[in-house]
């Protein structure tokens, strides 16, 4: 044997070799026409015999850590073998062996991937059931292009990083193994050996499925095995852009929506959430639902947004086929599913992305780039072109394998700017000395051009709380690409208002009016989400001031403002009831306050009823993000703290009047700027008994006085009940 050989072997043995079928598998012996040689590895065999064509002969242990061989005559071209390893503890095992087979990863998928540009990289990448040669397994393939040696360890080798070492595909950086008989449901993570010759222990990245928290093992599975029933839905999205439609967005944590009354500790299945859920949701008029993150994730308090697996549904709620049934159950009943999506930072936690290779291969080397002070977490470094190809194709998979029909993007501003929330000296400057995340920005670009290459009618979602230029505005204007931005300003401006007593908001007018001033500057989306009722700052309900009929009152009118109030709608779960206690995402939402107590029910019932009114009017929701769809009527009143506007439709002639009271008096008489010279009904009224409110309305048609009157050309004049909003709708004429 030459030296160069043995020295190969030797690095198989001690499991530091890039390419073990260099020794492994059949090789043909060039000294010796017609003769072949197959080496196995096997360090838990006592003796291994080789099976060709039913025949067995004995394999010569070579090496006294388990490696075998044998020479054969009269081959000169491949052929099919199998071994039959008997193992010190006397089981025997027939096994088609993993180095006989060339590599399946193709050039063009190489080149693509180191190219940025493979975007269906998760067909390629992680653990696929398939067959080579009428052989069934699973093909296994990860990038650590700084590794030494990576190994498939799992249940079917005793997680013993000798059996199963990976080839390296070159320069790719890509390892890749085939090993027959692996089947659905098998448990595995990758050895990792570092340059530093380190082991580390890692879950696929690109896994489909993994064991339930705390453990962290890789689950073999197909995503190809549930029926959907959801062609019509994905047939009328393809043809109905979300700009003007109406989008009423009920946001949800899975694990706290619902728990199970008999056992509260036990999370709901996505099948047992899905057939309560959907239902209510439909009920309640809301036109989507938007989940926070559902890729796994290791601690329950990071509600979803410390990704480990981004791949990876999480398995604390089920299998991805209950998911699949959740997301077609919502389609079937024209709901749409929008999912948070996290690509600004990963944990730290050591068998997920952090140091995969023993490098900074996801994240930066430098903390001053990688490390974010403000979540422990680690940054994506945007500049590698295949961490940005495990992005975009992140954000494509969950549209193709789940359906999706959109994700709202967490976390933006710390992407843009290298300074977020460091201090000086904690961030280095981009190339041209700015604070802009260059790389991120461009990032961002592809990732929202690809998506909507794809799948042009899906909703991209930036949660984006800085005035950085267009968010939604398209590529070529030099904007991000999204295609709604969610308003933090409105939110943060609207909440401060509402939440102070009545005698004090006419000193703090220009808070409730402000948001109009750029309104039209983004397509926006007008959030109160999971993140202002957590954390000390209480319910919504809680945030009213008043006594406990006027909390109520005073909800019903910030809904009715933000339903009225231009852009999309996003509620956070238990506000449309009037959840008293702030949110923990341990615990179900106190679905007893709507079942007993009167006013919580009506709240709820006055929910419902505005989301119908909503979907009903197109004037709310047709020109949600120009000038046209929206007219002031009056701003001036602050002495009253009312104020009145119109929503437009395409057609002006069809147009809502909105206007809202922020006291507690009824005003009669209140004259009130109208668009048309016709008689106006009231259609919707947040005070009316049946919602917990006085009753005071405009029970009659209002005939139009031909004056003008604010910023209108004629005038009604109307009753406004105390700590309410009406909408009035013009009579045919």
């Amino acid at each position: 044997m030459s030296t160069f050989i043995s020295s190969q072997i030797d690095r198989v043995i001690d499991c530091d070799h890039h390419d073990p079928f260099q020794v492994l598998g059949l090789h043909f012996i060039d000294q010796e026409p017609g003769g072949a040689l197959v080496r196995t590895f096997q360090p838990h065999a006592e003796s291994v015999q080789i099976v060709i064509g039913g025949q067995k002969q004995y394999m010569y242990k070579m090496r006294q850590e388990g490696l075998f061989e044998i020479v054969l005559q009269e081959f000169s071209e491949p052929f099919a073998y199998e071994f039959e390893i008997k193992y010190f503890d006397s089981t025997v095992h027939t096994i088609a062996d993993p180095y006989s087979f060339l590599p399946q990863l193709g050039e063009m998928d190489r080149y693509l991937f180191n190219s940025g540009t493979h975007y269906e990289l998760y067909n390629k990448l992680g653990a696929h059931r398939t067959a080579i040669d009428t052989i069934e397994g699973t093909i296994f393939r990860v990038w650590a292009p700084s590794a030494r040696r990576v190994s498939v360890i799992g249940d079917f080798n005793s997680w013993d990083g000798r059996v199963h070492q990976m080839r390296s595909l070159e320069k790719s950086g890509i390892w890749e193994l085939f090993i027959p008989g692996i089947t659905e449901g098998e448990l595995y993570k990758f050895e990792v050996r570092t340059q530093y010759r380190d082991l580390q222990i890692k879950s696929d990245p690109f896994q489909f499925y993994g064991e339930i928290r705390p453990k962290t093992a890789s689950v073999v599975n197909s995503l190809n095995k549930y029926s959907w029933q959801d062609k019509d839905w994905l047939e009328k999205r393809a043809k109905i852009k979300p700009y003007d439609i109406p989008v009423s967005i009920y946001e949800i944590h899975l694990g706290s929506w619902q728990r199970d009354p008999g056992d509260p500790e036990r999370f709901l299945t996505y099948k047992e959430i899905a057939d309560t859920l959907v239902p209510y949701v439909k009920e309640m008029g809301f036109t989507h639902v938007e989940l926070m993150p559902v890729m796994e994730h290791p601690l329950d308090e990071s509600w979803g947004y410390q990704v480990t697996a981004y791949y990876s549904i999480t398995s604390r709620y089920g299998t991805p086929e209950e998911f699949m049934y959740l997301v077609d159950l919502c389609h079937q009943n024209d709901i749409g599913v929008l999912l948070d999506w996290v690509p600004a930072h990963f944990p730290t936690d050591g068998h997920s992305l952090a140091r995969f290779d023993g490098t900074a291969l996801y994240e930066h080397e430098d903390p001053r780039q990688g490390a974010h002070p403000e979540w422990g977490t680690l940054v994506f470094n945007y500049s590698r072109k295949e961490i940005s190809n495990f992005l975009i194709a992140n954000a494509l998979f969950w549209f193709d394998k789940y359906h999706i029909d959109g994700l709202r993007v967490d976390a933006v501003a710390s992407m843009l700017y290298l300074d977020y929330s460091r201090k000086e000296g904690e961030w280095i400057p981009n190339c041209y000395g700015g604070r802009e995340n260059i790389d991120a920005i461009e990032f961002l670009r592809h990732l929202n051009s690809i998506v909507f290459d794809h799948y042009p009618n899906v909703m991209m979602m930036a949660e984006e709380s800085t005035s950085f230029f267009g968010v939604s505005k398209s590529t070529d204007q030099g904007g991000l690409g999204f295609g709604f931005k969610w308003n933090m300003g409105w939110m943060n401006d609207t909440l401060s208002y509402i939440s102070k007593d009545p005698l004090y908001r006419k000193y703090h007018h220009n808070a409730l009016t402000f948001s109009l001033y750029y309104a039209f500057s983004e397509n926006f989306i007008l959030p109160i989400s999971h993140d202002e009722v957590v954390h000390g700052k209480g319910s919504l309900l809680s945030k009213m001031p008043g006594d406990h009929w006027q909390k109520f009152a005073n909800l019903r009118l910030f809904l009715l403002l933000q339903w009225c109030h231009p852009g999309k709608k996003l509620l956070f779960m238990g506000s449309e009831f009037g959840q008293l206690s702030e949110w923990y995402c341990k615990t179900s939402l106190d679905w007893h306050l709507p079942e007993h107590e009167p006013l919580h029910k009506k709240a709820q019932d006055f929910v419902q009823a505005l989301n119908h009114m909503y979907s009903d009017n197109p004037a709310l929701w047709q020109v949600d993000f120009t000038p046209d769809g929206f007219q002031w009527l009056d701003f001036n009143d602050i002495d009253n703290s009312v104020v009145g506007f119109a929503r437009l439709g395409f057609d002006h002639r069809d147009h809502l009047v909105c206007v809202f009271n922020f006291t507690p008096q009824v005003i009669y008489n209140y004259k009130m700027g109208v668009p048309a010279g016709v008689a106006y009904q009231e259609i919707f009224n947040s005070d009316l008994r049946q919602f917990g409110g006085s009753n005071v309305e405009n029970s009659v048609p209002l005939d139009t006085i031909h004056e003008p009157f604010g910023f209108a050309p004629h005038h009604v004049k109307l009753n406004l009940p105390p700590l309410g909003g009406i909408v009035l709708k013009p009579l045919n004429e």
